[in-house]
């Protein structure tokens, strides 16, 4: 019922926003893979709220329990399963609109949907359900890692401030080193005044994450409805707040002639390779073996410190509140969770490449 991704290497995940705990179950995780729990840690540290002034303030840590499917520190083949509980709930902070549907939430469509919604924080619909991908994620960034593929996710937009440098000219380490997750780092000042003078205004505004995976052997995708283009466009897709996804040339493609975006090809040594990837890393909707490039747009968060009209639950007119603790702009926290979406297609699609050829079946 939508609670689940991915098809051999696939997560599942539970929880609300003010509940008990969130979790996920990671199944298709090939035994004996070393599971680094350190590693795990890093990349919820990440994810978590309250990093700094441009981000929410609740306070938490999300630890991390794992329950099943690992054993002196290897997977086991079996399902892994992982809970983060929740400490620094603040449920009284949303009574005031136990009735009220929020501008551009889906309090409503919650509630025409199930007939109930549960209105503290949104429930099952709050982006903090991305700290159980992100646990998952980062179990598919380990096998990926031992395969030598890397996954980078960065900021480069935040409102009108654009980063217009090519990722290949940049240290993406960078981007770890300030506080928006920009690996420019005098694009990276302007962005952090920028976010702190909307969250000053009482504001919200939104952005774009940019992510780069390397060393991805060619031939990773299925044909015609399961491209691989396709499958990391619905993982981005599903990602809250999320309002679009592009790859490779994107939406720039359209300006330019065929004869300038075919990307042609050469051989070095024994590898065949393009000289240009305009494609992103994709043709076909199968990997080529270049880098695999692709943005998504995140829209400014909808719960904003300042009152709106709106309806409540039997049609009447309202007025809602912004209150709470909230993001003025999401995109520092997203690059994990970007990162974490994309390692989880890639390891299903390495495991689904294993069962096309007869030598590897």
């Amino acid at each position: 019922m939508g609670n689940s991704f991915g098809k051999l290497f696939k997560i599942t995940t539970f929880g609300e926003s003010h509940g008990v705990a969130l979790g996920v179950i990671i199944e298709g995780c090939p035994a004996g893979l070393i599971i680094d729990e350190g590693k795990i840690i890093v990349e919820m540290q990440r994810r978590k709220p309250g990093q700094s002034k441009i981000t929410t303030q609740r306070k938490e840590e999300d630890e991390i329990e794992i329950l099943s499917g690992v054993f002196e520190g290897k997977s086991t083949g079996t399902p892994i399963g992982i809970v983060i509980r929740n400490a620094d709930q603040k449920s009284k902070d949303y009574t005031h609109i136990a009735d009220k549907f929020r501008p551009s939430h889906a309090d409503y469509t919650y509630f025409e949907k199930y007939g109930i919604r549960d209105y503290r924080g949104g429930g099952r619909s709050s982006a903090r359900e991305t700290a159980a991908r992100v646990a998952g994620g980062a179990i598919a960034k380990q096998f990926l890692e031992a395969k030598g593929i890397s996954i980078s996710a960065f900021v480069t937009q935040v409102g009108d401030l654009k980063l217009d440098k090519n990722y290949q000219t940049l240290d993406l380490s960078e981007a770890e080193n300030n506080l928006v997750r920009c690996p420019d780092p005098e694009m990276a000042e302007q962005m952090i005044e920028l976010i702190d003078s909307v969250r000053l205004d009482r504001d919200t505004i939104g952005g774009v994450v940019s992510c780069v995976i390397k060393n991805t052997p060619p031939g990773l995708g299925e044909p015609v409805f399961d491209r691989l283009h396709a499958e990391l466009g619905k993982a981005m897709l599903s990602i809250n707040a999320v309002k679009g996804f592009e790859y490779g040339s994107g939406f720039e493609g359209v300006k330019m002639r065929g004869s300038a975006h075919n990307d042609a090809f050469v051989k070095e040594g024994e590898k065949i390779k393009t000289i240009t990837n305009h494609s992103g890393g994709i043709q076909g909707g199968i990997s080529n073996g270049a880098d695999i490039y692709f943005n998504v747009a995140f829209k400014p968060v909808a719960t904003i410190m300042q009152d709106q009209a709106s309806l409540n639950e039997a049609g009447e007119q309202v007025t809602v509140s912004g209150k709470g603790r909230h993001d003025p702009c999401v995109v520092p926290r997203a690059v994990p969770i970007v990162e974490a979406m994309a390692a989880l297609v890639i390891a299903d699609y390495l495991l689904l490449s294993k069962t096309n050829k007869l030598q590897d079946i």
